[in-house]
């Protein structure tokens, strides 16, 4: 790892010293405006994070590094006879800021496979949950177990350098990384396919052999995968997984902890766990019109009632885009290659000819375009993997990349602990009436 290692310190040591000169020239100047509503909104809007390794855009969808999803098709490493980029050249691009070569990428999963290893407690520990466990539930409680291996938690209590601390939080990143698709196999596997386990394969690359482990033994499911764990790496720093592995992080919880934290963050109907819902209102939909090949027509009227009944159609909707997600994209275009004939998929297709003008109608919808929550199911269950409350496991293990990398870029430039200011409902009274002028202080 002393290779990727040395490029990432040098990198981090010059943007380092470039945000301080930005800093010390313009660090009192003032950055938009906050408005009440926005307070009271989640926060909303507020810029008041910095994430190094992508950026979301209201009209192209998420840049990483400043590439698109198409570019990173196009341009990052990929597999033997594959077409879809390795998710081993999307976490150099991201930690390093530079688009790998074939022999980068090949380094970094070979470095992955020999920190593979498991420990047997881990598997202990996700033994005693009972099987009616959620899948998200049992694999956060593996990477808290994990834990115990921590090389930044043993390295800052025996007394540890603050510009060391970059060094362990990355040797901690890698390792969990090359682990989390053992322990979400083992999951998989134990809860679904009555514990019968398959060990890894240490030729495939990091994506095959989380397939390898599954059990799907498939070239196209492979590359799915590959596809799956590219597109679904990073979304910038203020969504909720990636936010709340940056706060935990930032008061130097080591990375399996502050992953655990952000990962039941993912696992919140309003986040990750918005694919199984995808899938399971598609299922109800079919159960409801006796068919599994609804029209455009019985589609639409469906829609409605589901509008009707004050529910919302999952799948449908961002906080940020305003226009179809580029991963939905990417996974319709790998559909239409590999499945052009599949119901489900179909189905997907026209549901996404007919919801937008739907939600546009109701004047209540800012966003009526699909997100990547829209589609990812549907590829899934073609090959069988029809298991959707595991659908989060794999976007959690694919989320690995970017948070981890994250968490690397926070430590090296030494970012502040977070701590934003809150204010009560009487101050903000107080404050509206001219009566209080000590405001965000």
């Amino acid at each position: 790892m002393g290779i990727i290692k040395d490029k990432f310190e040098a990198k981090s040591k010059q943007e380092a010293q470039d945000i301080k000169a930005l800093l010390k020239e313009n660090g009192s100047k003032v950055i938009g405006e906050v408005t009440l509503s926005q307070i009271y909104s989640g926060m909303r809007g507020i810029t008041g994070l910095v994430s190094e390794t992508s950026l979301l855009d209201a009209q192209d969808g998420i840049r990483f590094r400043g590439y698109s999803i198409p570019e990173l098709q196009e341009k990052l490493p990929r597999a033997e006879g594959g077409t879809e980029p390795l998710p081993e050249g999307l976490f150099l691009l991201m930690l390093l800021g530079e688009i790998p070569t074939k022999e980068d990428v090949d380094y970094l999963t070979n470095q992955w496979q020999r920190r593979s290893h498991v420990p047997k407690h881990v598997f202990h520990v996700i033994d005693a949950l009972p099987l009616t466990a959620h899948p998200m539930t049992m694999f956060v409680s593996g990477v808290m177990a994990l834990q115990t291996e921590s090389n930044f938690a043993e390295a800052y209590s025996k007394g540890l350098n603050k510009s060391d601390y970059w060094k362990h939080v990355f040797d901690d990143a890698m390792d969990l990384i090359a682990r989390l698709p053992h322990i979400a196999a083992y999951i998989y596997r134990k809860k679904y396919k009555f514990g019968e386990y398959i060990s890894p394969n240490g030729l495939l690359d990091w994506a095959g052999n989380f397939a390898h482990m599954l059990g799907y033994k498939g070239h196209d499911f492979a590359e799915l995968m590959r596809l799956y764990m590219t597109i679904h790496a990073d979304h910038e720093g203020g969504n909720v997984s990636a936010h709340t592995t940056h706060l935990v992080g930032s008061a130097l919880s080591d990375p399996y902890l502050s992953y655990a934290a952000g990962m039941n963050g993912l696992a919140g109907p309003l986040h990750g766990l918005a694919n199984q819902e995808v899938i399971k209102w598609i299922f109800e939909m079919q159960e409801s019109l006796g068919t599994d090949s609804p029209s455009k027509e019985q589609i639409g009227e469906y829609v409605k009632q589901t509008l009707a009944s004050g529910k919302v159609v999952p799948g449908y909707g961002h906080a940020v885009l305003r226009k179809t997600d580029p991963r939905f994209t990417a996974q319709m275009d790998f559909g239409k290659k590999h499945m052009p004939d599949d119901k489900l998929c179909q189905t997907v297709w026209n549901i996404y000819d007919v919801v937008p003008e739907i939600l546009k109608a109701t004047g209540k919808v800012k966003n009526p375009w699909p997100n990547v929550d829209a589609h990812s199911g549907a590829l899934l269950v073609h090959y069988g993997f029809k298991e959707y409350e595991f659908y989060t496991v794999l976007f959690a293990v694919s989320r690995s990349l970017g948070v981890m990398a994250s968490l690397c870029w926070d430590r090296a430039l030494g970012q502040s602990i977070e701590r934003p200011k809150s204010v009560t409902t009487e101050l903000v009274k107080k404050w509206l009436k001219g009566e209080d002028a000590i405001w965000g202080e």
